[in-house]
Formats: structure tokens, sequence, C-alpha cells
């Protein structure tokens, strides 16, 4: 293993991040010197992986603590100890899942790990493989292009212990999520299950499976290498090893950093140029808003994270400067958010828009005084109730921001607005030409008849003039059927659904109703 203050990466991938690395290189060792570490110079750099048992492999989990990577942090020797419990119960045999969707807009992580370093994931995933006498292995890349093609030829480069198959998935939010993963191998609309299912129960064609993420996988074969003790050579005693971390928001240099474990957050923010104003979201979408003065006293693990408000999640930290309006940015995921729902449960349908709008009413100062107890009315309806922890991570995701942003929320509410444009610093997918259908009005024609909000209530309210107000967002693909029903049934043919453009027509954006 090399070992490096800074390491910066040669001659990057197009389209993924730069990695630097602070400390020893581990999942990012040899990536200062190869832009992609194939078979031959992989084993240069890393060495042969030694063959371990179950039971191995389960001691070695729980000596370093290890845990899942993708964001819930589930310790890994417990699912395998499930797996391995549940299959000698059904004497059944066991699949072998990695999940390198990585669905979360701002993480690129796995990305990284998937186009420049595919080898230890599967060695991860063989050494997991191996241990259960799986009867496959499954890797899930997302459909966005990157990685895809590395891990074939991965796999062109290697034998596994099992046959391997490569599926891909919609790169969707909520496509991440371990059960719609199981849902889209097996052939199914790959969605979160209406009832949650343990994978270690029922997972790939019902047999029990080990599912988990792309860089848990990556770290497995690094402890195997390195043995327990001097894995936990760097970290923390409760959280050994390295972390991962996707720094994005306000830094001049977005990078996929390597850090070990308890490393101050400033010295991430502060090599990647972060500017820290408002504060800093920690662990993506789903994570929570810290204070800048909480950022500053912050290490990068779960325990220190977690008592300053804040979550280490999936490794993203997008740091906030100055020069932005937070409301503004916390309203454009909101809406996000609400879109990438699966659509199939009350919360999702009704909740999460209703909190995107609430949140959004805050921000153009229209909910007045009690915009934020609407906020906190609307994402109380969702929390617990969901099908899956989508309406939860959404909710969390609003309810922090009003903590971490108060001053902000007290200028928005005297003042209609703190005095900032909103400078799209949050990453969020960029619309392709073409797709994404946007709802519009021609206010020309549009009488007020109210229709609309009563066919798809989801997306259209009205206003205090009785008017239909939406945001200027995609319509989500689940509601596109309800929208042209709203479109056909609209009496004065006022309502339109734009499929070419990614704007609205000026002139024609459904937030606000005409003055009358």
């Amino acid at each position: 293993m090399t070992s490096s203050a800074l390491a910066i990466s040669n001659g990057p991938v197009p389209g993924v991040p730069a990695v630097r690395c602070l400390g020893p290189a581990r999942l990012t060792a040899g990536l200062d010197r190869y832009r992609r570490l194939d078979l031959r110079t992989h084993l240069g750099v890393h060495g042969r992986m030694p063959p371990l048992t179950v039971s191995d492999l389960v001691n070695l989990a729980e000596r370093i603590s290890l845990r899942g990577r993708g964001g819930a942090g589930f310790p890994f020797a417990r699912k395998m100890r499930a797996v391995v419990e549940s299959a000698q119960r059904r004497r059944s045999g066991t699949v072998v899942v990695v999940n390198a969707t990585e669905g979360e807009p701002a993480s690129w992580k796995d990305k990284v790990l998937l186009a420049r370093a595919p080898h230890l994931i599967l060695d991860g995933a063989a050494l997991a493989a191996r241990a259960l006498s799986a009867d496959s292995v499954v890797v899930g890349v997302a459909d966005d292009g990157v990685g895809e093609e590395s891990i074939i030829r991965a796999l062109a480069e290697r034998r596994m212990p099992a046959p391997t198959q490569i599926v891909t998935m919609p790169h969707r939010f909520i496509s991440g999520e371990g059960g719609a993963l199981v849902r889209g191998i097996n052939g199914q609309v790959p969605i979160p299950p209406g009832r949650k299912t343990r994978a270690s129960d029922s997972g790939v064609t019902g047999l029990p499976t080990l599912l988990s993420n792309a860089e848990t996988y990556a770290q497995l074969a690094i402890a195997a290498r390195l043995g327990p003790r001097d894995y936990a050579a760097v970290g923390t005693e409760r959280e050994p090893g390295t972390v991962l971390l996707t720094v994005g928001g306000s830094a001049s240099y977005p990078s996929v950093v390597e850090v070990p474990a308890g490393a101050p957050l400033m010295l991430v923010l502060n090599v990647c140029q972060a500017t820290v104003g408002h504060g800093v979201l920690m662990g993506g979408f789903h994570g929570k808003w810290m204070s800048a003065e909480a950022a500053a006293q912050a290490q990068v693990s779960r325990e220190s994270l977690d008592s300053l408000g804040g979550a280490l999640g999936a490794g993203i930290v997008l740091p906030l400067g100055d020069d932005t309006c937070p409301l503004g940015e916390v309203t454009r995921v909101m809406h996000y958010l609400a879109g990438q729902s699966a659509g199939q449960c009350g919360p999702c349908r009704m909740g999460l828009p209703d909190l995107a709008r609430a949140v959004a009413m805050l921000a153009d100062g229209s909910g007045g005084r009690g915009a934020v107890d609407a906020i906190r009315a609307a994402a109380g309806a969702v929390r617990g109730r969901g099908a899956c922890s989508h309406p939860d991570g959404t909710a969390q995701f609003a309810l922090s921001a009003l903590d971490t942003f108060a001053a902000d929320v007290d200028a928005h509410i005297r003042h209609d607005g703190c005095g900032q444009s909103t400078r799209n610093v949050l990453p969020l997918p960029v619309e392709e030409a073409g797709t994404g259908a946007r709802l519009a009005v021609d206010w020309a024609r549009c009488d007020g008849h109210g229709l609309c909000a009563h066919i798809v209530p989801e997306l259209i309210r009205l206003d205090g003039n009785g008017y239909p107000s939406f945001p200027d967002t995609p319509v989500p693909p689940w509601l596109e059927a309800e929208a042209n029903k709203a479109v056909r049934m609209c009496p004065a043919l006022a309502l339109r659904l734009n499929t070419g453009d990614r704007k609205a027509p000026a002139g024609t954006n459904g937030r606000r109703s005409p003055g009358r």
C-alpha cells in the first residue's frame, strides 16, 4: 500500500471526479499512477487475496466493525450470519449482490471504484461468494454509462467463483434502495417493495441473498489482505480503517476523497477548497444539515457526526458557501425528491408533494408566519408511514434545514426572502433535451375552474385565488397518465404538458396565477 498526504489521480476518467487521498491510500492505491487498474496492475498494487471461510469472514468483519457504506450502515457480519442461517434453515443456495447503482446524484465514490478500481469490488464479492458457495453473483449498476464498461472488462479479465452477471438499473434515486435492486434483478419494476422483506431471507429468485454496497465489498477485500490489526492501524477504535467521501457543493475541486476515519472534517473541506458559509449537508439528500460551527468540530466518523447532529450516510459532503440562498437550494432538492418517489403509497403520492410545496412557500415568502408549522405538519404526516425509507429520509432533510438555517428561515418569514439568489450549488441531474414533461398554463385561457386539481391533486393545488399552482419541475413518471388526463379535461383548454423543452415557455410557468 502506498501512503501520501495528498494524492491526486493521474489522467482521470472523463466525467468522473478527481481522486484525493489523505493518509494511507487503500481503496485509492495506485490511482495516482494509473487511470484504471486492470487485473495485472491491480495484483501488482494490492497483491493476491487469501481465501477465507464463512467463519473467517464473519470474524474479520466483526473485528474491524465493517458496516455497509451505502448509507444505512448495517453491520456486514450480521448480514452474512443472517444469510448463512437462512440458507441452512431452508437448505437452499445463496446469491451475492453488489449494489453499485449509486442513484444519489451527489455521490460518486462507487462510480470511481467501478471505473478505476473494479477488481477491488469483485475481490470482495468473490470472497463472499466462495465462502458461501454461492449459486451466483450479481453486480447492479446504473444506466448512466459510468463504470459499466469497466466492470464488464474486469469480469473478462478474471475468473469468479460463481456465475456472475451485470444488471443495469434506471439511474433514479430510489433505484439504489436494496429492495428495488432485488426487484429489478428479478425482472420486476425496480422500485422498493410495498412490504419490507429482508434480502437475507428472500432476495434474488427467492434465495437468501447477501446484498451490500460496492465500497463495502472493496473494504472487505482490503481487510482480507491486511488482516484486522493492520487494517485498524488507521481510523478510530470504534471505526477503524478509511472512508470514501464524495465532496461537492461549494468545493472548488469536487473530489472523491479517501480519508482515515476520525480525520477532521475541515481538513477534507480545506483540501477541496470548499467554502463553508451557511452549513454542510452530510450524508446526501437523506442526510442532515450541520451548521458551520458544528462542521468545524466534526470528525469523519459516524460517532462524531451523530453527536453533532450530522450523519455519515453514504459519505456525501455538500458544503454551502455564503453566496446562495440555503432555502432556495433546499426547495430544489425537495421538488426533486418528491418526483423521485415510486408513487406507490400515500405518503409519497400526496405527502411528499405537500412537503415540497410547503418548503417552496417558505422560500418564496408566500407561506407567511405559518410556513414553518406547515412544513413540520407535512413532515409529520409522512414519517414512519411509507412503504420504504424515502418519505422518512426526505422529511429528515427538510426538518434538518429548518433547524440549521433558523436565521435564514426568519428572514424569509419577516422579509419575504434573504436577499440572495439560488445559485444551484446542490447537484441535481441535468435533464436532457426531450425528456422531463412539465405542466404549463396558458393564463390567457385559464378561468380557474379547478378541475385539474381534483384530477391530479398530488401535483396541482389551487392557490388563494383558486388558480392552479404547481412546481416548475418534471412530472413524475407515475403521474404522467393523470397529468395527461387533466390536460384533456381542462374546460378552457388552458393546461399544457410540454415534453420537448426543459423549461416551460415564458409566461406559462405554473407556479403563480395571473393577477386579477
